[in-house]
């Protein structure tokens, strides 16, 4: 997994971070609620890299940019939802 990174898109209000496999893509969309909010909607992994913890890096490259740019995460997307609760050192960037 070392060899893929996360890139980060952003128009207006609506932004991703996605991941390019030689099979697909997958991304972690978000929505922009305001300057300190914003609402991960949706995580989609590319057939056959499930479980190889490609939406984890997407995630924690998320997290690093909320702690970095000052915005709290609404976890909408049940992934995100779901590692957030796994996570309880990560509580500074979620609004729940």
């Amino acid at each position: 997994m070392s060899d893929l990174s996360v890139m980060h898109e952003e128009n207006g209000r609506k932004g991703r971070y996605s991941i390019v496999h030689r099979s697909g893509e997958s991304e972690l969309t978000y929505s922009v609620v305001s300057p300190q909010k914003v609402s991960a909607d949706h995580t989609q992994v590319a057939s056959g890299h499930e479980g190889e913890g490609v939406g984890l890096m997407m995630l924690r490259e998320m997290i690093a940019d909320a702690r970095g740019k000052g915005f709290q995460i609404l976890p909408l997307c049940p992934f995100v939802n779901a590692e957030r609760r796994k996570h309880p050192e990560w509580s500074d960037v979620f609004s729940v």
